[in-house]
């Protein structure tokens, strides 16, 4: 958001931040202007508590309190920000896929507003596995009821923040939605994915735009890194986040995997343990409690990660081929359209081993397909055009927005 919020910026728009007090430091870093909400549920040391329990949980247990901190987020919001927005003169929203309370602050003060997917995309398709799962794409009945129950399990996990959005609109008469998807915007759809790391979609709206990923440099703090112990061998890269990841025996396991194969590892902890709190790792690699990631990649010959979206396409945007362990939340569907684009191989957390990781890491090094078809991502990456394509079409909806207004002040509509 802060890449595509830098790009907007730079053609002449104000950009406000509304976010917990949590992100409030790094949003101020970064240049942009930041308004609180939910100063009580989400103070500091509540924060802290949260995601330290996040970091320890995996799988479906993890996607629920998931959801409910996004529930909790929903109705915090849903409370302080149209006030907000009104005082500060906001002339459009732009609310991520998953914050369907985004929709209804828009709506509740009459703006337009953009939904921006900067995870993977959540639309449903019979065809097209839920993204919160690791199952091939296609198929035929059987896999593809399989997939609609999956999205059936998803609106369960997610009716708490649905029905807490609606009780809220039900006090200001608007119409209740009947799920998530509901609330994406009727005029624009973007998702930093490119076309090219997506299934075959056949039901997405025509105002949805896949524009690749929004990555800027300039908003991210600058992290010092023992470059002279690089020893010129091929660099395994290896990250598991900054949300779930204190998983002391998965970077042990990749440790124990890389070494004696002629590699050098480089560990980032992503601030879930220090270097101290993981002990000394098989092979003796780098280990260091944050990275200077890009950099890193720019060198490094395979990424080991936990499929992130942002981690993936970062990868892909340098032709780096990764080996997945993917956690929870959209992390299994990243995996898979790795699998599935040829870019990478992805092992699942509960079966991650030594020999396991060995051979998907060797595999990934020695066979040049996985690096041709990550580079074939880059060039498609490349050609996507990022955020200032999407800039483009925001602008397009708030020129749309100023020529409604303009006709209604000369008819008096």
């Amino acid at each position: 958001m802060m890449a595509l919020s830098r790009e907007l910026e730079r053609r002449g728009h104000l950009v406000t931040f509304y976010q917990r007090p949590s992100a409030r430091k790094k949003v101020e870093a970064a240049g942009f202007g930041c308004r609180l909400y939910g100063e009580k549920e989400f103070s500091d040391e509540a924060t802290r508590e949260q995601l330290a329990r996040l970091a320890a949980l995996k799988g479906v247990k993890a996607m629920r309190y998931t959801a409910e901190l996004l529930r909790l987020r929903a109705a915090a919001c849903l409370r302080d920000v149209p006030a907000l927005a009104r005082a500060d003169g906001a002339e459009c929203v732009l609310a991520d896929q998953v914050c369907p309370e985004g929709a209804s602050v828009a709506e509740e003060v009459g703006l337009p507003f953009v939904t921006v997917s900067n995870a993977l995309v959540l639309h449903p398709e019979h065809s097209v596995p839920p993204c919160f799962t690791s199952w091939k794409f296609g198929g035929g009945p059987i896999r593809r009821a399989r997939n609609w129950a999956a999205y059936r399990l998803l609106r369960l996990v997610t009716k708490s923040i649905v029905q807490t959005v609606n009780s809220h609109r039900a006090t200001r008469g608007l119409a209740p939605y009947k799920g998530f998807y509901q609330a994406h915007s009727p005029m624009l759809q973007l998702s930093q994915q490119p076309a090219a790391f997506e299934y075959p979609r056949k039901e997405m709206p025509g105002h949805f735009h896949f524009t690749g990923p929004w990555v800027d440099g300039a908003t991210r703090e600058a992290t010092d890194f023992p470059w002279e112990k690089l020893d010129g061998k091929p660099l395994v890269y290896a990250s598991m986040g900054t949300l779930q990841n204190r998983l002391g025996d998965v970077f042990r396991a990749i440790a124990g995997a890389c070494e004696g194969m002629g590699v050098q590892l480089v560990v980032s902890l992503g601030g879930g343990a220090t270097p101290e709190e993981i002990g000394e790792l098989p092979g003796a690699p780098i280990v260091v409690g944050f990275a200077p990631q890009l950099a890193l990649l720019d060198r490094a010959a395979v990424c080991v990660t936990h499929a992130g979206l942002n981690t993936a396409l970062e990868c892909l945007a340098r032709g780096v081929p990764m080996v997945a362990i993917p956690v929870t939340n959209d992390q299994p569907g990243v995996a898979a359209r790795l699998a599935w684009c040829g870019a990478g191989l992805f092992v699942k957390p509960g079966k991650v081993t030594v020999a396991r990781l060995r051979m998907a890491i060797g595999r990934v090094l020695r066979e040049p397909g996985f690096r041709e078809n990550a580079m074939r991502l880059k060039e498609a990456i490349a050609g996507s055009g990022g955020q200032g394509r999407a800039a483009d079409l925001i602008e397009g909806v708030l020129g749309q927005r100023a020529m409604e207004a303009e006709w209604h002040a000369d008819t008096g509509a």
